[in-house]
């Protein structure tokens, strides 16, 4: 079995790989696109002082390039030895042709080759010529992508009037060279970084798992019924693990663990805690005495059955433990869920939800009160936490083959098909529309077992109008 330690390490190292690989790949896929724009913003500089000097020599409409030709014979004799980083350079590569105001080429410095042809249909002069700025690049091999040469034009102006355009023309061979030495650096840097971050992996890795490592020790040996300490991990998150496994190893030995049903108290005091609070934050507003008796009467109701469900919880703690129902009575399903619409109207008046419950015939069902009572609010409950302002829960009954079925149906997003075979385990929750929050888990899993002790079932599935339909089954 592979060890926490080498899964850590190689998964770091696999990230950091890609991580390092893609870095170095954008940032020389990026060079070139750089050179290219800095060797680009220097030509317009010198297109512009080229085109600005041979203004001097308009006259008329005409333009005259004597002088333009004279200079660029004795550059083209000149001999340079200029050593730019890693590249000598020993002559001037820079070419430079003139056109009318139609696109003539008048004058080419490369040995005049051009002159006399039109150059109207390119890019640099054809935008130049229409005011705008003109440039292009063009491969002198089509099946070599590095051997483009840039054209960047700049306008020759009589007056405010464009009577040609000057285009200065430069092959990007040796930006090519600058990237090569570029490349070998920055792959040499990288490595070395990508090394470095590895070897501190390796020690990232080892601090990460020997605390864990320690831990297994220490389980293994009370596991093995042995006298250990805990280890020293000092103040950090590991450290309170630690003491958290010392604090469960006293649990067991000897307390009863009981968290589930403290949650479990917590959750189910939540919703008449709520019934009070809405209940309360209402008869504050100006409304009929009949109305504000039925409020009253609410909140006399909802207090007793906090009490209720204290007095209850050490019966709830054992719910899924019991083998038969207790205190089965007759119960009128009608007028149980009524009080259980009536308990949670409030609350729904809070967020703007109505509630509607269609009546059919009586039906008495067996069963305990108190737990088929506490479903049914969790299940209304649940509806109103996944309802938006505006929409309606319907709470329906009916008896068919035996059974009798109660359901709860929403008009929310419904349950997403990851979720529907989860909903009713314990502890497990959905985010809530709007908030984001989560509830305790709770709720549906007592239902679950509410139905399960009567011999019935809970299920969920969405509605094919939208939203979601729990549906509680119990024996006829």
């Amino acid at each position: 079995m592979v060890k926490i330690r080498t899964r850590i390490f190689a998964a770091f190292l696999v990230l950091v790989g890609l991580g390092f690989y893609a870095l170095v790949d954008w940032i020389l896929d990026d060079l070139r696109p750089r050179y290219l724009a800095t060797m680009e913003e220097s030509m317009v500089d010198t297109a512009n002082i080229l085109a600005s000097a041979l203004e001097e020599d308009v006259r008329g409409r005409e333009i005259h390039t004597d002088d333009l030709r004279a200079v660029f014979g004795v550059v083209q004799r000149r001999e340079l030895a200029a050593k730019i980083y890693e590249v000598m350079k020993t002559r001037v590569n820079l070419r430079v042709y003139v056109v009318d105001r139609q696109g003539v080429v008048l004058f080419d410095s490369d040995g005049g080759r051009a002159e006399g042809e039109d150059y109207s249909r390119w890019n640099d002069v054809y935008r130049t010529l229409r005011g705008e700025y003109g440039a292009r690049a063009t491969l002198l091999d089509p099946n070599d992508p590095f051997s483009d040469v840039l054209y960047v034009a700049a306008p020759i102006k009589a007056g405010d009037e464009i009577v040609g355009a000057l285009t200065v023309c430069k092959p990007t061979d040796n930006v090519t060279l600058f990237l090569k030495t570029a490349r070998k650096k920055i792959a040499s840097a990288g490595l070395f970084a990508a090394l470095a971050v590895v070897a501190l992996g390796m020690i990232v890795s080892s601090l990460i798992t020997w605390p864990i490592e320690a831990l297994t020790a220490y389980a293994k040996a009370i596991r093995d019924g042995k006298r250990t300490q805990p280890p020293n991990l000092g103040r950090s998150e590991m450290g309170a693990l630690g003491e958290a496994f010392e604090e469960m190893r006293t649990a067991l030995e000897g307390k009863q663990y009981v968290e589930d049903y403290v949650q479990a108290l917590t959750h189910q005091m939540k919703s008449p805690l709520s019934a009070i609070q809405g209940a309360s934050e209402l008869l504050d507003e100006d409304m009929p005495p009949e109305q504000r008796r039925r409020f009253l009467e609410n909140l006399r109701s909802e207090s007793q059955r906090i009490r209720d469900i204290v007095d209850r919880m050490l019966q709830l703690s054992a719910l899924e433990n019991r083998r038969k129902l207790r205190d089965v009575e007759d119960v009128d399903l009608a007028a149980l869920l009524a009080k259980s619409v009536e308990s949670v109207r409030p609350v729904a008046a809070g967020k703007r939800v109505a509630i509607q419950l269609q009546h059919a015939a009586p039906i008495v069902v067996k069963c305990e009160r108190f737990l088929v009572r506490q479903a049914v609010m969790n299940l209304l409950q649940n509806a109103l936490d996944f309802s938006e302002p505006e929409s309606t829960i319907t709470v329906s009954f009916e008896q068919t083959d035996g059974e009798i079925e109660i359901r709860v149906r929403d008009t929310g997003p419904g349950i997403p098909d990851y979720a529907l075979d989860q909903v009713f385990d314990r502890f497990y929750s959905l985010p809530r529309p709007g908030s984001g929050m989560k509830s305790s888990g709770l709720g549906l899993a007592f239902v679950r077992e509410v139905a399960a002790l009567h011999g019935g079932r809970a299920t969920i599935e969405n509605h094919a109008e939208g939203g979601a339909v729990a549906t509680l089954t119990l024996p006829a």
